[in-house]
This record gives C-alpha cells, sequence and structure tokens, in this order.
C-alpha cells in the first residue's frame, strides 16, 4: 500500500481531532465545583485496602475496550510486584460516559473502595469526582488536562505545563530561549498556549512571538507568510509547536523549511511526544529538533515486560495505571491509618513508575521527570536524560 503524504494524514485525521477538541472544551468549561470533602477513608493497614479501578470498557467507541484492558493487565501487574502490601482490585466499567462513571464511582465508594484510579477522560474525571466529594475519596485521573484538577481529583498523565517547562528550561540552558510558539486555533490549542505561557513565566526562556492558524490544511498553507515573516522579525531563536503528530505537526515540520524557516538558525522544539507514533521520526523537518519524554530506560523495561506476559504491545497510557497502583502501595506500606490521605498523595519525594518519577501536587495537578530528546538519523537521541529524583527545599 501507498504510504500517505503528510499533509494527507493531516487531512484525514481533522475529524478525530474533532472529537478531541470537543471533550476538551467540555472538561474547560469553566470552573469545576467538586464541592465539599469529609474526612480522609482510613485504611486498616492489616487487612487488604479495596482500590477501584475505573477503565472505558462497554463503551461503542472504537478501541475503547482496548485501552481498558491494558490499564487492568498494568494495574494487576503492578499489585503483583507490591511486597508486604495487600490491594483488593475491583475494576469498574465506565462505558467512557460521564453519568456512568459517576454511578459507578458512587458504587465502587459503598463497596468500600479507600481511593479511586481512573478514568480515562477529563469530562469522566470530573463527573467522578463530583459524585463521591462527599466520601472523601481521592481520585487518581489518567487525564493529562489540567483544567479538570483540584480538590479531590488528581491527574496522573503527562500535562504540557511539564512538556512544556522542561524544554523550555532546555531551550534557556542552550542559549535558544528566545521563543516563538505557533498553535492552532482550537479549544485544544488554546489550552496547550496557555499551558506553555504559564511555563515559561518560570523557566529562563522569554516568549517573543505567538502566531496561530486555522486548524485545516488550506488554514496553515495561508499562514505560512505570516509565520516565516515573524520568525524572522522577531528574532526567535527557536520555534515551539504545540501541535502533535495526529495534527498540524507533520505538514509544519514540512512547509516551514520549503519556506526557508529551519535550523540551524531555528531550533524547533514540540511540546508533545515525536516519538509516537513511530513514522513522525522520519520527518525531514524535525530531524535535529528537541522534545521530551518520560524516562525511556524504565518505560522499555515496562514494554518488555508487559509484552512477555500479555503477548501485546502495551497502550501508551496503560503505564499511568501501573504508577498509579505504585504511588497507593508506596503509602500503603507506611502502615499509618491514614496513609491514602492528601497529604500523604502529595508529599515531597513522590513516587517512582514506569514512566519515571512523578509527584502530585496540591492543586491536582503533578510534575514528571522527564527527558530531553532529538531525533537524528530517524532515531530518537536522549540529550539530557530524566532525573531520577525531586529536588526537596531544605534538604
Amino acid at each position: 500500500m501507498r504510504a500517505q503524504s503528510p499533509t494527507r494524514r493531516f487531512v484525514s485525521r481533522l475529524s478525530r481531532r474533532a472529537a478531541l477538541v470537543g471533550l476538551m472544551a467540555l472538561a474547560a468549561c469553566g470552573p469545576i465545583n467538586l464541592g465539599g470533602m469529609s474526612g480522609t477513608p482510613r485504611v486498616d493497614p492489616n487487612a487488604p485496602v479495596v482500590v477501584a479501578l475505573l477503565v472505558p470498557g462497554g463503551s461503542t467507541t472504537q478501541g475503547n475496550d482496548i485501552l481498558a484492558t491494558n490499564l487492568e493487565n498494568a494495574a494487576r501487574m503492578a499489585v503483583a510486584d507490591l511486597s508486604g502490601v495487600q490491594i483488593d482490585l475491583r475494576v469498574y466499567a465506565t462505558q467512557g460516559d460521564p453519568a456512568v462513571a459517576a454511578q459507578v464511582a458512587q458504587q465502587a465508594a459503598s463497596d468500600g473502595a479507600r481511593i479511586i484510579l481512573g478514568p480515562v477522560h477529563g469530562a469522566e474525571a470530573a463527573a467522578v469526582g463530583t459524585a463521591v466529594s462527599g466520601t472523601g475519596l481521592s481520585v487518581l485521573s489518567f487525564s493529562n488536562n489540567p483544567a479538570i484538577a483540584g480538590n479531590n481529583v488528581f491527574v496522573l498523565g503527562l500535562t504540557p505545563d511539564n512538556a512544556a517547562r522542561r524544554v523550555l528550561d532546555y531551550a534557556a540552558a542552550q542559549g535558544r530561549g528566545r521563543v516563538m510558539i505557533i498553535g492552532e486555533r482550537t479549544t485544544a490549542g488554546e489550552l496547550m498556549l496557555a499551558a506553555v505561557n504559564r511555563a515559561a513565566a518560570g523557566s529562563g526562556s522569554q516568549i517573543v512571538a505567538t502566531e496561530t492558524y486555522d486548524f485545516s490544511q488550506q488554514g496553515i498553507v495561508n499562514a505560512l507568510p505570516t509565520l516565516a515573516s515573524t520568525a524572522r522579525s522577531s528574532g526567535a531563536e527557536s520555534l515551539l509547536f504545540t501541535a502533535d503528530s495526529a495534527g498540524a505537526l507533520p505538514i509544519l515540520a514540512q512547509l516551514l523549511p520549503d519556506n526557508r524557516i529551519s535550523g540551524p538558525q531555528f531550533q524547533f522544539m514540540g511540546v508533545t511526544q515525536w516519538n509516537v507514533p513511530a513514522a513522525t521520526l522520519q520527518l525531514r523537518g524535525l530531524q535535529e529538533g528537541w522534545f521530551t519524554l518520560p524516562d525511556p530506560t524504565v518505560t522499555q523495561q515496562f514494554e518488555a515486560r508487559y509484552q512477555a506476559a500479555y503477548g501485546s504491545t502495551p497502550h501508551p497510557i496503560a503505564g499511568l495505571a501501573y504508577d498509579g497502583i505504585a504511588a497507593i502501595g508506596a503509602l500503603l506500606g507506611s502502615g499509618a491509618p491514614d496513609a491514602l490521605s492528601r497529604e500523604s498523595l502529595t508529599q515531597a519525594s513522590g513516587f517512582v513508575g514506569v514512566n519515571g518519577v512523578f509527584r502530585l501536587l496540591p492543586d491536582g495537578t503533578n510534575q514528571r521527570g522527564l527527558a530531553v530528546a532529538t531525533i537524528r538519523d530517524n532515531a530518537v537521541v536522549i540529550l539530557d536524560p530524566a532525573p531520577r529524583s525531586f529536588v526537596i527545599p531544605g534538604t
């Protein structure tokens, strides 16, 4: 079969991206009131602790059942790896529906759950947080949308804030800290732009220009003269793309160099993982570009173990289920009745999972130790390894 061009792939993915934009818009429509919280459910360190895992099983959306199975497999793998800790893992299918997710979360609370792991989508996680807000249960969702974080809801996914801060810090350290952002005019694009600007405020980099384009092939083509002109006139040293490989990134990587916007004058970098899917590594315009990814050493170890155990490659976010169980297990290992309190979950030292080190923050978001990588000869090369621990003030 003849391979599709980046332009054709971009056009064919517009409809799929539209569904994602709608989901993110639902999760980001104003502040979410999760209500008051009662005391944290106490645990008996001498008995199995019930952990509810909410997965998108039973959905009519293609791929959700496979994702649900992958998340459950990874969680059970993590449970088996624990030593001296007893977890009674109970799995609930949400059908990928916020209303169903809320119902099964209430059922999980009635069944004695002491913490909820999942669900996947932001709208589901918000609904679950509201449904159990009076029980004191914390929700460790697999979402990466910081808009739904807060009160009893945490996000385990790799947020754009994490990736943006890491790559912007690295750019500043390399003398490439004058940055122009290029993003799309969609709800998702606006969320990404906001994340980059938040990250820039605490980094050594400076945003010198921002340009956006209509999310269509023609929209990008029409915007090219302005993108090129602004890149040259702003004094930018780096161009940061908010788009991913399922969106406009392939066509931007093709057309910007065609308009004499490329390295070494301009350093390309992004806040999405350019190694997923692997076909992205073949894009000429992204060679020597910078992006972030979880610690590849531990990630590859997890993928190999999962392949050996289940005979298939794990879904890209399956490792989040392992990370969640690893964090819960580490806290239960203390033997404290309040091991799953908010204070314990947000401990500064964080946790170690199959995506590297991470910690949950009081605002419900997370911080992950990420590596900075480039693409060289169509392969990933690590430029700056992921940290293996967090620097804790006063230590």
